[in-house]
């Protein structure tokens, strides 16, 4: 089947948005007398739902971990969230997916109001519609997201594709039961990296370059094809 809808994840895939999320995190961390960590495990921090991350990487109980999530947010809306940049060619990548008529929307585990005000300043709104993120509370999961991008668009799941950077992307196409689309140059998976994954693999990217050709050439490939 043609991929005729793509479902972007946002940080690490649209926005290197390392700085603001890692400033916001040690603020929060600080703030609320947990230690420092390594740049390396800091990381980490980036993709996930940020309770989870106080969770696995200083213990935190659901108390505590919303509690830093709040901390976060706080200072992340007013004094960083705007620390990012956009992926070099990802604009070209929606250029071209704009003119093979393939729709884009973005399904993001980052705050949905947050995410939004990144996506407009950087002129993501252009190109994707829907877009959507998480709750306050991370009650919805990554699969919710992308399905809720999938029903208004009104896209048949087999011809949608999601590209995301991270394990979490490739489950949440795993249970919405979606195509992925792995990319490399974001924040979880490496170039020439393995990647185990149960979803259905479209194909592995080392740039929004080549993102673009793997949707293309499969569209050109498909039996289906108009």
């Amino acid at each position: 089947m043609k991929i005729r809808n793509v479902i972007f994840d946002l940080d690490g895939t649209l926005l290197d948005t390392t700085d603001g999320i890692l400033e916001s995190a040690a603020y929060a961390a600080r703030k609320l007398g947990y230690p420092e960590l390594p740049r390396e495990t800091m990381l980490k921090f980036i993709g996930p739902p940020i309770q989870r991350s106080f969770r696995e990487h200083y213990g935190a109980t659901e108390k505590q971990a919303q509690a830093a999530a709040n901390v976060f947010r706080d200072y992340y809306k007013t004094r960083a969230l705007l620390k990012a940049t956009p992926y070099e060619g990802i604009y070209s990548l929606c250029e071209t997916l704009k003119e093979h008529g393939i729709r884009m929307a973005v399904a993001t585990y980052k705050r949905e109001d947050y995410a939004l005000d990144l996506l407009k300043h950087y002129g993501f709104d252009r190109y994707c519609d829907p877009m959507h993120g998480a709750d306050n509370n991370n009650v919805l999961k990554k699969e919710d997201i992308v399905e809720m991008c999938i029903r208004e668009m009104g896209a048949g799941k087999e011809a949608c594709v999601l590209i995301g950077d991270t394990e979490h992307d490739a489950a949440g196409a795993q249970k919405a039961e979606i195509p992925f689309l792995a990319v490399t140059y974001g924040f979880g998976y490496r170039p020439g990296e393995a990647i185990r994954t149960d979803c259905i693999l479209l194909g592995i990217a080392d740039s929004p370059e080549e993102a673009g050709r793997v949707i293309l050439q499969h569209n050109e490939n498909d039996p289906d094809a108009d």
